[in-house]
């Protein structure tokens, strides 16, 4: 078996291609152009095959696709960073919208026997109320949300369309060591480090009451992978089914060393988002019922072996 993954370097795409290996794939990466492959691969840069393109550029995705005609295409890449899309919408738009137009075309023209993997996202359900199923209307609040919805139902034109085999994975928040420093998660964590081994004492934060469904990455890279095992291309919901604050995942991090987090955060308006989503919860059934899927490790693990990487980052 062949695997694609767009996006290898990320967080996501490094996982699943440590998965795919162990499974026996022969896994080939899209990197961007001019830009290095992240620390996520290092350790992968002799076991997966790099191309070098971008989800901006149709003729890149078509020499890709045409030469690999994988049996597996995982469309990780994007500009993830929700925050950062109100910076810059229009490239948003751009690469995590119409670049999967771009990457369906290939696959329609060149290899149309690929299953194809599409990274939707909970952001798509704005502030729907939660739980949030696959029958739940998407209400955007963000660019990148936006940019997501497109995408979405682009995938599933094409399937309906084409009868390309398209699945969409509406993931939601799912986080590790391999996060980047941007996404908030992350930034509490390595700030709880450095503050733990004393290099910084305060952490600046926006709005603590904002309510996310975080489980662990590399249970949600799992999910990918099960559904272009199914006889049906389908979408799927996948998330924990619980929900916790920015607050919450606060003063997991700083209790898990031994600190009080009111002592060390605070509230900086320059960090709240124009608009933001409140409430995100998942409600994964259809992804337990038909994959047999649910995730293994759960919000206190996931908040320590994050704490753990970044002492030991910090450490170092």
């Amino acid at each position: 078996m062949k695997a694609f993954i767009t996006g290898v370097d990320g967080q996501d795409g490094s996982f699943l291609a440590e998965f795919l290996l162990d499974k026996g794939y022969e896994v080939c990466g899209l990197i961007r152009k001019g830009v290095n492959p992240s620390l996520n691969i290092e350790h992968l840069k002799d076991k997966v095959k790099m191309y070098y393109g971008d989800m901006a550029t149709e003729n890149q995705l078509c020499v890709a696709v045409n030469q690999l005609k994988p049996d597996e295409i995982y469309n990780l890449a994007g500009q993830s960073d929700v925050a950062t899309s109100f910076d810059i919408p229009e490239y948003t738009g751009d690469v995590t919208g119409l670049g999967v137009t771009r990457l369906l075309e290939a696959i329609r023209v060149f290899s149309p026997n690929s299953k194809l993997y599409q990274a939707s996202s909970s952001e798509m359900f704005g502030n729907a109320n939660p739980p949030q199923s696959e029958t739940t209307p998407f209400r955007a609040r963000s660019p990148y949300g936006a940019a997501k919805i497109y995408a979405h139902n682009m995938a599933v034109c094409y399937r309906e369309a084409y009868n390309l085999f398209a699945c969409c994975g509406i993931l939601f928040n799912h986080e590790s060591e391999r996060r980047g420093l941007n996404f908030v998660t992350r930034k509490i964590t390595n700030a709880v480090a450095r503050i733990y081994l004393k290099k910084q004492d305060t952490l600046e934060l926006g709005n603590l009451d904002a309510r996310r469904d975080w489980g662990y990455a590399p249970d949600y890279v799992r999910a990918m992978w099960l559904m272009l095992q199914q006889g049906e291309p389908d979408d799927y919901v996948v998330g924990t089914g619980k929900s916790h604050t920015v607050k919450e995942f606060v003063e997991a991090a700083f209790s898990y060393v031994g600190l009080k987090w009111e002592d060390h955060v605070k509230i900086n308006p320059k960090f709240v988002r124009p608009s933001d989503v409140n409430y995100l919860l998942a409600a994964p059934n259809k992804v337990g019922r038909h994959l047999g899927w649910e995730p293994e490790v759960g919000f206190e693990v996931l908040v320590q072996k994050m704490v753990d990487y970044d002492i030991k980052q910090e450490s170092a």
